[in-house]
Parts: structure tokens; C-alpha cells; sequence
């Protein structure tokens, strides 16, 4: 929201109190306040009729320092708020000497300049990342007498601003306008179905809003030299996080506000669903799957959509007997091919529904102010909302869906979540306009709280299309609908990225869109990016989305590409337990991993898949790539070609190829199964090692399908030797040098040379060998 008129005046109607002189600086062991007046004050008459701002600086966790701005304090907080994990014993150093106080957490620090006016500098290990000076923070008045907290954080000089949550717009946030309001608005607007309150700086930083109301965000667009966030109501708070690098601001921040669970290996596969309007049955089911069979297509997880309950009966998470009269035994027998089942679902109950009749009784839905249960006829007629405030009408939702898991469904599609209302009344008095955003938190949480109750740990998965933050807690997500164009593939990458930025670290999309039909070419080059991410799902609205009804070909590339995933299981699982041990995302903007190389800042067209493979997408009909890669000697992983880079690259590619490359100095495990997912990692691996070069290492480790290591190995490098060295389990595995064709000798394994390199396997019982490389 914009208070200004250009830099020197305010808005007509508006009244802004900032500070401009402080007064008092109080301290405790754990506390630095600070006491702002909004005028100048000359005299003792001064101290009249004017505003103080209270500033208080407290530490949730070692380098992470939480500013709250607060005008008036006299409200009761109705909640909710966001869940932190705050530490008991964080140690803290608070000073306050004549010219500066300070509050200092880890490595992170404040300063608070006493006789400069309002002037805050926030520092980590002595570099300055951010502050807010003159005009920044203040407290709002309209002339319709509502009131605002904002501040204003330094943006510097090729600084650039991501995250947000899943935003289509453009990748790199400066100059935009973003309110924090979940909507359901397709991926081709402003609005967004995931809103977090949470954004990146290249220069190594983060700031989390702790608000899950609207926050409206001017990210050098109001002033452009910083980013301004404004929240209604007496009081602000925010945290500043700090890290040595923006994975490390990244891992902070998911420390403060949760880790992702680990997804169960099988979700990692293919999945296949009826589409939403389509016309479906059990022999219409079956024609699907056994296709995909016919045409040796590994296929791991089939989903049903909205029609397997009885239309204008969403949701009774009954299965529609005209249609499906022996839901148990199908899901038996499709369960009996090797799959696992996800069917669709929401928090509307139908007043058709045989459940709204059991909610209103119960007080299980949200009631407007009256006491009347809310109703409205979007999506479903007369639909009432699940109160999650309210824990029976939890217990009751969940018992819902524990009978549909009994019956065979291994997953849900939390769908929805976005379209809340906020003229209503919550059992537990939670503010309405709060609730807005963070409804999808409680939704989200109780779906995925049946699955572990009832599957285990890591054994739950969900398929969400709404969050805010701390909503990675409960993968996946997937990007929402999407059209079956380049552009829309090209803004949902986007979207998945900005996501990744914002502590998600699984994400989906459906591929080859949702809306409308995509061409063959489309189709083809969406399969080769929807396999390459997390999750992978064939899905649609008005359509079904089998490949032989685009051509046959299309059957060939989604064949070549599933089995391709399947054998980079090993490397991927591993991401994946990275991101739940660091909250790094599986699928990585290239400034994550490059945030030295400033060339990457602005990259949202390609990707790196956990830390080693980097993905460039293709988005048009020529097969042309345009990609970047930085420095070092890069292999496509496909192809075998060694590209140097540190430039541009532009190639051309048929359908069963793209840019898959290498980082110099990896190690990608590769499986020895091509049909699944969910398979023994470590029995029979191949670990194949990059472009090692002198004085560098590289290591892995190989997990199984429970989230375990069980082999960890590491090459290094000194002039032509390379050591590799291997801990954990008796099982073969064996080491490809990618790209040698010949060596000088081995000590504790034998070798042979392949088309892609030497391939050695290590003797029994070696832990280590040598390798001696041919000058």
C-alpha cells in the first residue's frame, strides 16, 4: 500500500508518524527497547500531543533478530499467529552507549545510532546488510481512521528482492506492487495461491513478517531505493535473519518457522489422474493404466479428481456408487498393479452433502456473525466451511478421511483452501482477516496429521494447492492451473522457484497445463521438465492427458524420461533429505547456488535440481536452448559433452534431450532400477564423478527409502591421484570416471574403460582405492 506522493509529501488523507528523535533506550539480559518520539522535542511543552513508537529488539534463535514497532499496545491479539520454534537460551549481547546501542544475536546485530534521528543499521560479521533511517518505520492514519505499521529497509546498490511465496510475476521482485492475499487466481496474475511473508536478498539476508493477515509489500516501487511492508492495525513485527550465504538465511529461517517432512519414495514417481470434467468409470480407469503399461511406461500413482464423489456432494468423501459401485475392490485391484492411490479433496462441505448436515449440528462450520453456519454458492452450492478451530470438528474431518485411508487411499489433493471468507465467527474467536491466510495452515496440517496417524513418518504426502508460511511442513505443493502454453509453463517455473526461495522444498505442477489442450510439441517438452522436478504429474481440466492421444512420440518421451528419474533416485532422494535436514529446496534458483556470480541474480528460466544438475527447460517450438552456465567445465549428463562455462550457451534439441548438466566436481549416484522410484538406492549404485580437478573433493551420500544413510563416499584430487574412500554398507557399488578413458593404475579396486568413462569397482571389503591418472 502507498502512503506517498513522491518522495516530499504524503498522500491527501493521510497521517504519518515516524520517528524523529529517541528518548530512551531501556535494557534487559534479553530485551533492547527503544523509545521514539515523533516530534522534535525542544521544550518540556514538546512532550505533548505527539506519538512515541516503542521499538523492541529480542532473538528467537542464534542469528535472527525480531523487531517489533508498536503504537498503541492496548489491543488483545485474537490470533492465530505463525507457529516459531524459538530457543530457551538464546545468548545475546545488549549495549547502550552514549552515541549507539546495539543488540547482538550469533553473528547477526543491530545498531541503533541515538543522536542521528532514527537511524538502525543491521550488520552481519560487520557488513552491513540493511537498516531504516528517516521516514521509515511510522504508524499510518487514514481519513477513514484506520490505522497502519510500516517500515521502510534499505535496498543498496544491485540489490534484488525474491520470494514471497509462489508468485507468476516476474522472478526478481524489485519494482512490484505484492499484497500477501491468498486467491485463487491461476498462474497467470499478480494473485497467488501460496502467499508467505517472507523474501530473500542476494546481498545475503532475509525478512519474515510475522503477520498472517494482508501485508502489502513496495519493493522499490514506492521508493526505490527500499522495500516497504505495511500491515493494519497498533504494531509491526519482523525478523531480520541473517546467514553466511542465502542457503544459510535459508536454513535459519526454516529452523524459525519448520523443516519439510520427507515425502515416501514412491510419490517421487509418475503420476497419472482422471482430470477434473472429464467423464471417468473404473473400465475407463483401467483403459488409462493398462495403456501405459502396453506402451511399457512406468506409472507409480494414479489420482483421482473431484468426480469420485456424486457431483453438487463435495465434499462427503463418499465414492459416487452410480459410478463406482465397488470402491474397495478397485482400489484393491489397482493397488495390486503396483500403484498407489491420491484422490481429491476440499474443507467446502455441500449443503447436498450428508456432512453439512452432521456439521451444523455439531458446530463444526463456520457460522457467521448471527450464529447462522456460512453459506455461499461459489464452487459448491450452499457450501459450509470446516471450522479447524474448533479440535472436535478436526477429530470429526479427520475420521472422514481415515476411512477412505482404511480403504486403500495412500494420499489426499488438498485442493482449495484460498476462497475465505472474513465476515465470520471462529469457535475459537480467531480474527476472521487473519484467518484468511492462515486457514490453509490448519487445513493443510490436519490432512496431513491423518496420513502420519495412520501410514507413519515419512510415509504422508500430500498434493496442496494453498499455503502461508510454515506451510512446508506438509508437502507437496503443486503450482495451481496453469495453460497449456510455453508462456504458462515459463511462469510456473517461476512461480516454483520464488517458492523454493520462500522454505518450500517440493513442488509440482501439472504437466503440460491444466487449462486447454497443449500441442504435442508442448506436451513433450513440458514432460521433460515435469520429470526433472520434484513431483511429477500428467494432469488437466477438460481433457485427459494419456500421451498416445498427442501422438506417439509423446509415448516414447514420457517413457524415456520417467525411467531417467527413476535412475537418478539415488541423487534425488538425497536432495530430498537435504531439504528436510536444511530446508534447502529440491529445485534451486541458480542464485542460490551461485550467489557469487551476479549474472545468475536475475536467472527464472533454468534451475538446479538438488546441488549438482543444473536443467534449462525448453520453451518454444524450435528445440532452441538459451542457457546460461557458470564457470568451470560442464557435462551434459546426457549427451556426455564437456561445455566450459562462465557464458551463454544456445543449442538446438530434439524431444529426448535439453540441457541435463553436470556441475564440475560432483558425484551423481545412479540407481539400477528404471521402473520405480521407491527401490534399494545403495544395491548395485554407480557413482559418477565429474570433472574432479586438482585440489578439489567431491562426496555423496546414498540414502534409503526411509530417509537412512547407508553409503557415504568421497574422491579428492591431488595432481594425477584421486582417493576415494567409502563408509557404510557391504553392498556392490561401483565409481565411473566420467569422460577418462584411460588411467595409469588402481590399488584396491579393477577397472575396465566404457563409452562413458573408466568404471571401477572396488574389491571386497575395500573401503578405499587409488587411482592414478595418465598425464
Amino acid at each position: 500500500m502507498k502512503f506517498t506522493d513522491g518522495y516530499w509529501h504524503v498522500r491527501q488523507g493521510v497521517t504519518l508518524n515516524y520517528p524523529v528523535e529517541i528518548r530512551n533506550v531501556r535494557t534487559k539480559p534479553d530485551t533492547l527497547t527503544v523509545l521514539a518520539s515523533c516530534k522534535k522535542i525542544i521544550t518540556r511543552g514538546d512532550t505533548l500531543n505527539t506519538a512515541i513508537l516503542t521499538v523492541n529488539y529480542t532473538s528467537p534463535m542464534p542469528d535472527v533478530i525480531c523487531v517489533e514497532l508498536i503504537h498503541h499496545n492496548g489491543k488483545m491479539n485474537q490470533g492465530p499467529e505463525f507457529v516459531k520454534n524459538e530457543s530457551a537460551d538464546v545468548q545475546v549481547g545488549v549495549v547502550n552507549d552514549e552515541e549507539v546501542a546495539s543488540f547482538t544475536s550469533g553473528k547477526l546485530s543491530v545498531q541503533i545510532h541515538k543522536n542521528e534521528g532514527w537511524s538502525t543499521h543491521f550488520m552481519y560479521e560487520g557488513r552491513r546488510l540493511t537498516g531504516s533511517g528517516y521516514k521509515g518505520p511510522g504508524h499510518i492514519k487514514l481519513q477513514d481512521q484506520s490505522t497502519y505499521m510500516r517500515e521502510q529497509l534499505d535496498l543498496g546498490v544491485g540489490e534484488y528482492i525474491y520470494g514471497l511465496g509462489e508468485r507468476f510475476t516476474p522472478f526478481v521482485k524489485n519494482g512490484q506492487v505484492v499484497d500477501l492475499w491468498n486467491e485463487d487466481g491461476g498462474t497467470c496474475s499478480e494473485q497467488a495461491y501460496k502467499n508467505i511473508p517472507f523474501y530473500m536478498s542476494n546481498l545475503g539476508y532475509g525478512v519474515f513478517v510475522d503477520h498472517p493477515e494482508r501485508v502489502s509489500y513496495e519493493v522499490a516501487s514506492e521508493q526505490v531505493s527500499k522495500v516497504q511492508f505495511s500491515v493494519p492495525g497498533e504494531s509491526l513485527k519482523y525478523y531480520i535473519i541473517g546467514g553466511a550465504s542465502m542457503k544459510e538465511v535459508l536454513q535459519n529461517y526454516t529452523t524459525l518457522t519448520g523443516k519439510p517432512a520427507l515425502p515416501p519414495a514412491w510419490s517421487f514417481g509418475l503420476w497419472l489422474t482422471t482430470s477434473f470434467t472429464t467423464s471417468y468409470d473404473e473400465a475407463t480407469v483401467n483403459s488409462f493404466i493398462d495403456g501405459m503399461l502396453d506402451r511399457e511406461i512406468p506409472l507409480h500413482v494414479f489420482h483421482f479428481d473431484c468426480f469420485w464423489m456424486k457431483e453438487f456432494q463435495w465434499c462427503d468423501f463418499q465414492w459416487d456408487q452410480d459410478v463406482f459401485p465397488d470402491p474397495q475392490g478397485m482400489l484393491q485391484r489397482l493397488k495390486s498393479k503396483g500403484l498407489n492411490i491420491c484422490v481429491w479433496i476440499n474443507s467446502y462441505i455441500a449443503q447436498q452433502s450428508y456432512l453439512f448436515d452432521e456439521g451444523k449440528e455439531n458446530g463444526y462450520l463456520v457460522k457467521t456473525k448471527n450464529g447462522d453456519v456460512w453459506q455461499w454458492d461459489r464452487w459448491q452450492g450452499g457450501m459450509g466451511l470446516v471450522d479447524f478451530t474448533n479440535p472436535a470438528a478436526v477429530r470429526w474431518y479427520k475420521d472422514k478421511l481415515k476411512v477412505l485411508v482404511e480403504m486403500g487411499v495412500d494420499s489426499f489433493k488438498t485442493d482449495f483452501g484460498e476462497r475465505i471468507p472474513t465476515d465470520v465467527v471462529y469457535f475459537d474467536g480467531s480474527d476472521p482477516i487473519k484467518m484468511h491466510n492462515y486457514y490453509t495452515h490448519l487445513y493443510n496440517k490436519a490432512v496431513f496429521e491423518v496420513l502420519e496417524e495412520t501410514k507413519g513418518k515419512n510415509e504422508a504426502m500430500l498434493f496442496a494447492r494453498s499455503a502461508t508460511a510454515g506451510g512446508q511442513q506438509f508437502p507437496v505443493h503443486w503450482g495451481g492451473d496453469c495453460s497449456a502454453s510455453y508462456n504458462s509453463m515459463a511462469e510456473t517455473l517461476r512461480g516454483g522457484l520464488s517458492l523454493g526461495l520462500s522454505g518450500f522444498g517440493f513442488w509440482s505442477h501439472d504437466i503440460s497445463g491444466f487449462e486447454n489442450t497443449a500441442t504435442p510439441d508442448i506436451y513433450k517438452r513440458w514432460t521433460a521438465f515435469g520429470l526433472l522436478s520434484s513431483h511429477s504429474r500428467l494432469h488437466g481440466s477438460q481433457s485427459y492427458r494419456v500421451p498416445w492421444l498427442f501422438d506417439e512420440e509423446a509415448c516414447d518421451v514420457l517413457r524415456y524420461f520417467t525411467k531417467l528419474k527413476s535412475t537418478l533416485m539415488p541423487y534425488l532422494f538425497s536432495a530430498s533429505v537435504e531439504a528436510v535436514q536444511t530446508g534447502l529446496p529440491v529445485m534451486r534458483a541458480m542464485v542460490l547456488e551461485f550467489n557469487e556470480d551476479a549474472a545468475c541474480d536475475q536467472l527464472d528460466r533454468q534451475y538446479m535440481l538438488g546441488e549438482s544438475l543444473l536443467v534449462a527447460p525448453i520453451f518454444n517450438g524450435q528445440g532452441s536452448a538459451q542457457y546460461y552456465l557458470p564457470e568451470g567445465r560442464w557435462t551434459n549428463f546426457l549427451s556426455g559433452t564437456v561445455v566450459e562455462g562462465g557464458r551463454w550457451l544456445r543449442e538446438q534439441h530434439d524431444y529426448f534431450n535439453l540441457p541435463l548438466m553436470v556441475r564440475p566436481n560432483s558425484i551423481i549416484a545412479v540407481g539400477n532400477n528404471d521402473l520405480r522410484p521407491d527401490y534399494d538406492y545403495a544395491e548395485g549404485v554407480v557413482l559418477h564423478v565429474f570433472e574432479l580437478e586438482d585440489g578439489r573433493a567431491a562426496s555423496t551420500t546414498v540414502y534409503n527409502t526411509k530417509g537412512e544413510a547407508e553409503l557415504v563416499v568421497s574422491a579428492e584430487r591431488s595432481s594425477r591421484s584421486i582417493s576415494v574412500n567409502a563408509s557404510g554398507t557391504d553392498k556392490k557399488w561401483e565409481l565411473i570416471l566420467r569422460g577418462n578413458h584411460e588411467i595409469e593404475s588402481v590399488e584396491g579396486a579393477s577397472w575396465t574403460a566404457g563409452d562413458t568413462g573408466i568404471r571401477l569397482i572396488p574389491q571386497a571389503g575395500a573401503h578405499r582405492f587409488v587411482i592414478q591418472l595418465k598425464l
